[in-house]
């Protein structure tokens, strides 16, 4: 991800956001030394090092962008912050509930700006969904669904890494690595849980380690969230609680990193996908007649580039969009648009998470 994020940098002449000050990337530290020797190529980069607390240091050095596993993210992100930087973090921020509670403790403790990653809400599709549901009203909420599904854990040989494992990426397994993404656009539409029931699978329990010998997969794989919702928005008519699915899957045959949202009401919905990036589908409800209305966007993106409308979004597109939102988000210039996962987000999926693993293990729906 931080070599996503150079190249993000580097397309950073395609954004034409009047007053937005170009991102640049000069400080790179990772303890894997093919992946330094990688950043040799990005020509603003005037600093290399195997230690990060060297570009904490560094005054040349505003902001720090942070990807590294999750029983990391409190130190070092809390080390950002101490060095007086700010900050984009790698969700889930934090490797379980209290972990997220002391950082977002230290962040409202201080002056910084801190934010979360996550880039799939900044598809055009999802751009005009949160602003169709911001504009329309739909009516009496029946029921949503935000899920994130990809399948290359198909494969039982695939050899295992620190999101397969407790002691790196935390009980709460594929939900962390996956969560704020299906998260992100329900609560910034303030669609909050307030009761969850969970379905959690461990699909395979071994996995070859870098040797071949076979050693424990105890995170979970596959996780259903099961809530109920109440939602706090104007373009609903009723605040009665309703039913909403929050989905992670790593293991979702034939599915390529597949991100949705769904939400129906009486009147009107949404449903998107990145499945089918271009494809844009609003619920007409006439009458009797309920009719789903598609549309194929283009490039149509929340911060303008000089890539035509007629043109596809892909990953590398919406990545570009969200660092944009964090820019300008940290110069005061958002405005009303979409921004990126607040830490108070993070915090929330954190609480839905543990409620989570709380309900698989006592077999009951939880309150939040």
């Amino acid at each position: 991800m931080g070599r996503e994020a150079a190249c993000a940098f580097a397309r950073w002449i395609a954004v034409e956001e009047v007053g937005l000050e170009a991102a640049k990337l000069i400080a790179v530290a990772d303890v894997h030394e093919p992946t330094l020797n990688w950043f040799k190529r990005v020509d603003t980069v005037t600093q290399l090092t195997t230690n990060y607390e060297e570009i904490l240091t560094n005054p040349e050095v505003d902001a720090v962008y942070v990807a590294l596993p999750h029983a990391l993210h409190e130190s070092v992100y809390g080390a950002v912050i101490d060095s007086g930087k700010d900050l984009l973090g790698e969700k889930p921020f934090g490797i379980d509930l209290a972990s997220c509670e002391r950082l977002v403790t230290k962040i409202e403790a201080s002056n910084y700006f801190v934010r979360c990653s996550s880039e799939f809400p900044f598809y055009p599709v999802a751009h005009a969904a949160f602003n169709y549901l911001a504009q329309n009203n739909i009516g009496i909420p029946i029921e949503g669904k935000s899920f994130f599904w990809h399948s290359s854990d198909v494969n039982p040989n695939k050899t295992i890494n620190w999101k397969r494992q407790v002691k790196t990426c935390g009980e709460i397994g594929v939900m962390g690595d996956l969560g704020m993404h299906v998260c992100h656009l329900p609560f910034r539409l303030s669609i909050t849980p307030i009761k969850v029931y969970a379905q959690l699978q461990k699909i395979f329990a071994e996995r070859p380690d870098q040797d071949g010998a076979m050693v424990p997969c105890d995170t979970w794989d596959n996780a259903r969230l099961i809530t109920e919702c109440v939602v706090n928005n104007s373009n609903f008519e009723s605040h009665n609680s309703f039913p909403f699915l929050f989905e992670t899957k790593r293991i979702a045959p034939s599915e390529t990193n597949t991100w949705g949202f769904e939400l129906i009401g009486t009147k009107g919905g949404v449903r998107i996908t990145t499945k089918y990036p271009k494809t844009f589908m609003t619920l007409e409800v006439f009458g009797n007649d309920q009719v789903w209305r598609q549309i194929d966007l283009g490039s149509e993106s929340e911060f303008q580039t000089i890539t035509g409308a007629i043109f596809e979004t892909g990953f590398s597109d919406a990545l570009l969009q969200m660092w944009v939102a964090f820019t300008l988000e940290r110069s005061g210039k958002l405005g009303s648009r979409f921004g990126c996962a607040t830490p108070e987000e993070a915090l929330m999926s954190h609480r839905l998470f543990d409620a989570a693993l709380q309900s698989h293990k006592t077999g009951r729906a939880i309150d939040l």
